[in-house]
């Protein structure tokens, strides 16, 4: 079988071994030194007995020797589990035990603090560097993933309130990306400074694979900073890759040092996705900078399907066309596609959608109409083409700070709670977040317990983004005839006066 996809990210690597590759606070990684030190990986991982296809999880902060694990667990031919840092207890382990891991790589910090959760037995290991052979040292002889095997495995929160993984091959990887270089005008000169986690396809996907192939160069951060995007662009970065609530920052800092605009000026492109950018942070966004933000559509299931052209009209409000190689669709409950301006569901089909999730094959079944991926979003076609996010199909994923967060994960823990009688979980348009996570409860008779409470509650339990940032106690909730929840009027009693339209 072809190894093509990946004989195209070690070229990419290759071609300039000297090329300053990954660049953070404290290190310059170069292309030699990086494809030098995966080599060790992947050896080290097939002296541990591991098997292609064998699934490795890697709990780790956005640094270069993740980045290493990461192609030495391609160049052995296993697959590669990103596990969110932010994961601890039920969740950390259900992706541990969902994927079957055979080892877990981490952090030697997280590990300490997460011990306790893993299944006993799971073998893990400190994500240590091991030595790495040296330039004369004859080339191991790799086994790398195949084109149409699974590369790439990515957990991401589903309605059912449990994340699911999502099986990508290292073909749709290559394809997406090579999609993207025609849109986007990626070549070896630029500079990504890069500030998005490595555990989601848009920072690991198209953020590093995509550099790697390319030959850029990265300025990698293990979290945003708006001063060190902006000491990056000070020192030749010249793409930005963010989610809204970075860009929200950065407005706040170019309000408190004006300065900064001239330099963000220099760049190339700064691209937005995860969640919808506001029109008002857009138009705000240009006139201090000159730079019209490049909103674009994916999923953890499609990679980049969608964007605003390089060249031409970046449509507020909208996420452009389908990329090159990609179709999409707008259609209605039957299948049957809808008039522009109307609403609908979108349907995608190219080279770069997932080949399926994994251990769920009824799922993956649903998920698929002759070969078109049914999104769950829902969005209007403008005169031109041009597709406008409306929201999703289901009210239960919540879009906050660039993280898409199951409502009914939250219900449940929150339902744990010894004064909770009932809890409904919703998001709630928010300038600074996208939506906030807002919680209705009904506290068992007798109690009152407090928002600061509860919030802990679930922060105790569920990685930090997931708490809810406003808590409302309520008598009841707001059912149907069918006694189902209603949550629509959940998000009008929580909103502010001051919060944005949809």
């Amino acid at each position: 079988m072809s190894t093509a996809a990946f004989e195209r990210l070690a070229q990419g690597l290759r071609q300039r071994p000297e090329h300053p590759l990954l660049i953070t606070e404290h290190q310059v990684v170069t292309a030699d030194e990086l494809w030098r030190r995966s080599r060790a990986w992947a050896e080290r991982l097939r002296g541990w007995g591991l098997t292609r296809g064998d699934r490795v999880a890697v709990l780790a902060g956005a640094h270069p020797e993740a980045v290493a694990l990461m192609l030495g667990i391609l160049r052995a031919g296993l697959v590669h589990v990103p596990i969110n840092p932010r994961y601890r207890g039920a969740e950390l382990r259900h992706v541990l035990v969902d994927c079957g891991a055979a080892r877990l790589l981490c952090d030697r910090e997280l590990a300490d603090e997460r011990l306790e959760t893993l299944p006993s037995a799971l073998p893990w290991h400190a994500i240590e560097a091991p030595p790495a052979p040296a330039k004369h040292d004859a080339p191991s002889p790799d086994a790398p993933v195949r084109d149409d095997e699974t590369a790439l495995l990515v957990y991401t929160s589903g309605t059912t309130g449990r994340s699911k993984g999502v099986r990508l091959s290292p073909r749709a990887i290559v394809d997406a990306i090579g999609a993207l270089t025609e849109l986007w005008r990626f070549d070896p000169h630029d500079v990504l400074s890069l500030a998005l986690p490595l555990f989601h396809v848009h920072g690991l996907c198209i953020g590093i694979y995509g550099a790697l192939i390319h030959g850029m160069t990265v300025r990698l951060h293990e979290r945003f900073e708006p001063a060190a995007v902006v000491d990056d662009l000070a020192h030749g970065a010249t793409v930005f890759m963010g989610v809204p609530t970075m860009y929200g920052r950065l407005l706040e800092h170019l309000q408190a040092h004006p300065e900064a605009a001239a330099v963000l000026a220099r760049a190339r492109l700064f691209t937005a996705g995860s969640a919808a950018l506001r029109p008002a942070v857009l138009e705000r966004f240009e006139q201090l900078t000159g730079h019209r933000i490049l909103e674009r559509y994916g999923m953890s299931e499609t990679l980049i399907t969608l964007s605003n052209p390089y060249e031409g009209e970046r449509r507020a409000g909208a996420v452009g066309r389908p990329v090159p190689g990609f179709e999409a669709r707008v259609v209605d409950d039957a299948g049957h596609e809808v008039d522009s301006g109307e609403l609908g569901e979108l349907w995608v089909r190219g080279p770069g959608l997932m080949q399926g999730y994994w251990g769920r094959p009824e799922e993956t079944a649903a998920a698929f109409t002759d070969g078109w991926f049914r999104t769950g979003d829902m969005v209007r076609a403008d005169p031109d083409g041009m597709l406008r996010i409306v929201g999703r199909r289901s009210v239960d994923i919540i879009k906050s700070g660039g993280f898409k967060v199951s409502a009914l994960e939250i219900e449940e823990v929150l339902r744990d709670h010894p004064q909770v009688e009932d809890a409904a979980v919703v998001g709630v348009p928010d300038a600074r977040w996208g939506e906030r996570i807002g919680a209705a409860v009904v506290p068992r008779p007798g109690t009152a317990p407090s928002a600061d409470a509860l919030t802990r509650w679930v922060a105790e339990r569920l990685a930090d983004y997931k708490k809810p940032r406003q808590v409302e106690l309520m008598a009841e909730l707001p059912r149907n005839a069918l006694g189902k929840v209603q949550k629509p009027p959940i998000v009008a009693a929580l909103r502010r006066p001051d919060d944005p339209e949809r």
